[in-house]
């Protein structure tokens, strides 16, 4: 057989070896709709727990809400459970086309393209409008799935340091000449919460003639005034050329995702944006279920708002207990930890407190920024939050390492 003896001694020592290092991911099974409080079963066969959930993509606390829910039974009920089709075949219902028609409005942009998921429309969108003759001028801590996508394309590829204007001025004076040029963001960065500072990347763009397309994930429902997103943050909604962006986070916490931009980008995409013409449609009942998303965060700013409170109420207790943060201003909150293991087995001790967070580290960071990125949501009460900035503060005094800055805890712990 192919599969031989050695081989697989080979892979179970490499897993053997994690595990030896700390750094083993460990299976977690929530048996409960995601929300702020949930059920997990952890380690696997262990008694079930409920704990606080304090790192989901969660942001609006709309993954179970009763009225997206309903909205999901409607769509289902309508129009059944699934298309079995690409959407250019018989793929597409009109709830499409409606949710189409919305996110275009929400976004204040002339098209929307519905995808699978974002990752889908970031593997399809640049192949889908660039060619050889252009450019892609990217940000270099884009999220891994908008680098996937360009590595498809056929355009010539350059980066700039993160978030630096001037380095980002002088790439686009050295790519001038290409027929199109195009750089490339997120609105917020996953793993820091840091905004990419839009307005003066728009300026530049405008400056030298060049498109713009910001990944919004991490934004759209809850960053920006009504919570557009990073463009209405910055007041730059009709300066953006293309939006990506997914239901499976602050929209619903579902699947799918969508392009949004310009009419003619958009139409591209739907002719030749391989994603679309090869994958199936987003099924009936989450299509009608993000519609119903659109309704309520366009009729109340109430959830963002409180997000807004909560996210600035968790950072001011951490930051007072002496833990190391990122500074920033969104739901995202990194607590900065620096070493993996470190990172690994304070989110362990979290759990034993009944705050559920994981410790991030190298590939999902880079090597020595080891953290446990904590994300609040609009689910949360005072009370959860006060509970797991005590935890938090138990924890970390466990560990030594409150008061101390990143060369302390890297004194103390190495990298």
């Amino acid at each position: 057989m192919a599969y031989t003896d050695k081989a697989r001694k080979q892979y179970q020592e490499q897993i053997e070896e994690i595990k030896s290092k700390g750094l083993y991911k460990e299976k977690r099974f929530i048996c409960s709709p995601q929300d702020a409080a949930i059920t997990v079963e952890y380690p696997e066969g262990a008694p079930k727990a409920e704990v606080l959930n304090f790192c989901a993509n969660n942001y609006l606390g709309l993954s179970s809400h009763p009225e997206v829910v309903k909205a999901a039974h409607e769509g289902l009920d309508k129009r059944g459970y699934g298309m079995s089709s690409v959407r250019f075949i018989c793929g597409t219902q009109d709830i499409h086309r409606e949710l189409q028609d919305r996110m275009s409005k929400f976004l204040g942009m002339e098209d929307t393209l519905l995808f699978p998921s974002c990752m889908d429309a970031n593997s399809g969108v640049f192949e889908a409008i660039l060619e050889e003759q252009d450019v892609i001028i990217a940000d270099r801590l884009i999220h891994a799935s908008l680098v996937d996508g360009i590595r498809l394309c056929s355009a010539q590829y350059d980066t700039f340091k993160h978030m630096d204007m001037k380095h980002l001025k002088k790439k686009l004076e050295l790519h001038s000449d290409k027929r199109h040029v195009l750089v490339v963001t997120d609105g917020v960065f996953s793993m820091d919460g840091d905004l990419a500072p839009l307005d003066e990347m728009c300026d530049l763009c405008d400056q030298y003639g060049a498109m713009i397309l910001v990944d919004d994930s991490h934004a759209s429902g809850f960053i920006g005034k009504t919570g557009r997103g990073t463009h209405e943050h910055f007041n730059c909604i009709d300066k953006v050329d293309l939006i990506t962006t997914t239901f499976g986070k602050g929209l619903g916490g579902a699947s799918g995702g969508c392009v949004s931009g310009r009419r003619e980008l958009i139409e591209l995409c739907r002719q030749k944006a391989r994603p679309y013409l090869f994958s199936n449609s987003m099924a009936p009942p989450i299509v009608n279920a993000s519609i119903k998303v659109i309704d309520l965060i366009s009729k109340s700013t109430e959830l963002r708002d409180k997000l807004e409170w909560n996210a600035a109420y968790f950072r001011k207790g951490v930051e007072d207990a002496g833990l190391c943060v990122r500074p920033g201003n969104t739901p995202i909150v990194p607590v900065m930890l620096y070493n993996a293991k470190l990172a690994n087995d304070m989110s362990r001790d979290m759990y034993a407190e009944g705050i559920y967070v994981i410790g991030f580290f190298f590939p999902v960071v880079p090597a020595g920024a080891a953290r446990i990125r904590v994300q609040l949501s609009a689910a949360h009460t005072k009370e959860h939050i006060d509970k797991a900035v005590a935890a938090f503060t138990k924890v970390g005094e466990k560990y030594g390492i409150l008061g101390l800055d990143k060369k302390g805890i890297i004194d103390k712990y190495g990298m």
